[in-house]
């Protein structure tokens, strides 16, 4: 122990040494900070949601009871829908950070309420958020690279390496302590201060673990790879300039270059382009005759097919009928769109298991719940949330049925969909 307590001093008198620990330190604990904060406000935001909700409907329900009409209760009425962080999101913000949280629809066409925004592959794109993930993937290699890359070098640049070869306990014992001490370092700058921000998220120990020695593996990959360049026996600036150059082609080149290469080959078209789509459907049931609309109605909802006629007047059970429509016909390029992305993010996976920065990064997500397929079961909850809304509607529209003020309290409400992370 007395030899491993020798070798911490001595590195610790190095000045950049001290510097590279202490740097990578406050890195970690800025980016946990970044993080937090980012993810406080969501909840802040989230936590607002019902005071403002109240108020919004209450002003809709001003409107509605003078005529009791449900149809435009079912117009007017905005229902939030809201995906909480996990306790781990404060580390990977993922697609928190370019996707919307909170989502407030109508009972109208839904697929244009849900694409007015894209979806990402966030695993393999170039560096957005400074948080945690941001720091191990991108900055942690660096540190390692000025800690490992004259470890040997230096020692035969300054003529004592075969000394050190000689002494009792030197030789590649000497280089395993080292390597150690220098390891450990780097990763209570990284785990430490997390291990603390997930204890005061309450970060499940399991995920705390996982985490943990994602740090570790990821630390050990780039500790090799300077080992590796070590054994060619070059200088000590060849060394930093041959893993600097790594560094540049495995975190940042070749991810970017993947990500062009898995969009070509796996061609998805715009969430806005449904949304468009959606859009267009919609306007062209003005032009389309009312029989044939409700008819295409009917025939998929047949439980409202004994509805009263409509009349000449406008009626929003065309209205309605019209946006469900729309939301049908575009129903196969949603299929398809969930499917590209998913195939996507499924290429870009199987590159984690070759490009370490890749895989680190989209495990961080995934334990984090920040992820593609988090982001589409959000979706997926709005989407029963939304066909709730629409019966509940429904009900009141197709057998005219009054809409009285009473009637805003049994609205389905989101908390019932609502999916709260424990990660």
């Amino acid at each position: 122990m007395s030899l491993y307590v020798h070798e911490l001093r001595l590195l610790l008198r190095q000045r950049l040494s001290r510097f590279a620990i202490l740097l990578l330190a406050i890195l970690t604990i800025a980016a946990l900070a970044a993080g937090m904060a980012a993810v406080a406000r969501q909840r802040a935001s989230i936590a607002a949601i019902p005071a403002a909700q109240a108020e919004d409907i209450w002003a809709v329900a001003d409107y509605v009871v003078r005529t009791r009409d449900s149809g435009s209760a079912a117009y007017y009425s905005f229902h939030p829908t809201w995906d909480p962080p996990a306790p781990l999101a404060f580390a990977a913000l993922g697609m928190r950070d370019v996707s919307p949280t909170i989502l407030r629809v109508r009972a109208l066409g839904l697929e244009a309420q849900i694409y007015d925004g894209d979806a990402f592959n966030p695993e393999l794109a170039l560096p957005g958020r400074f948080d945690f993930a941001f720091v191990l993937v991108f900055l942690a290699p660096l540190f390692v690279i000025a800690l490992f890359h004259d470890l040997v070098s230096s020692e035969r640049e300054a003529g004592r390496a075969r000394t050190l070869m000689a002494l009792p306990r030197g030789g590649q014992a000497l280089w395993r302590r080292r390597t150690a001490i220098r390891f450990a370092l780097l990763w209570l700058s990284l785990a430490f201060p997390f291990a603390i921000a997930a204890a005061v998220e309450g970060v499940g120990a399991a995920a705390i673990v996982a985490v943990l020695a994602l740090i570790a593996a990821y630390l050990l990959f780039w500790i090799g790879a300077a080992a590796a360049v070590g054994r060619l026996r070059w200088g000590s600036v060849a060394n930093a300039a041959t893993l600097a150059g790594a560094w540049l082609l495995l975190v940042l080149i070749v991810p970017t270059l993947a990500n062009v290469a898995i969009d070509r080959a796996v061609p998805v078209r715009e969430g806005a382009e449904i949304a468009l789509a959606q859009r267009e459907a919609v306007n062209r049931a003005w032009d389309i005759p009312r029989e044939a609309t409700m008819r295409r109605f009917y025939a998929a909802h047949p439980e409202w097919a004994g509805s009263a006629p409509l009349g000449t007047a406008f009626n929003y059970k065309w209205y309605l009928a019209f946006h469900q429509n729309g939301d049908a016909e575009v129903a196969p390029a949603v299929a398809v769109y969930r499917a590209g992305l998913m195939r996507r993010e499924a290429a870009a996976r199987a590159l984690g298991w070759a490009l370490p920065s890749v895989g680190v990064q989209a495990a961080l997500t995934r334990l984090a719940r920040t992820d593609l397929k988090a982001q589409l079961e959000y979706q997926d909850r709005i989407r029963a949330f939304h066909a709730a809304l629409r019966r509940f509607y429904y009900g009141y529209l197709f057998t005219d049925r009054p809409f009285d003020r009473s009637d805003f309290d049994r609205a389905p409400r989101y908390e019932r969909f609502a999916q709260a992370s424990d990660g």
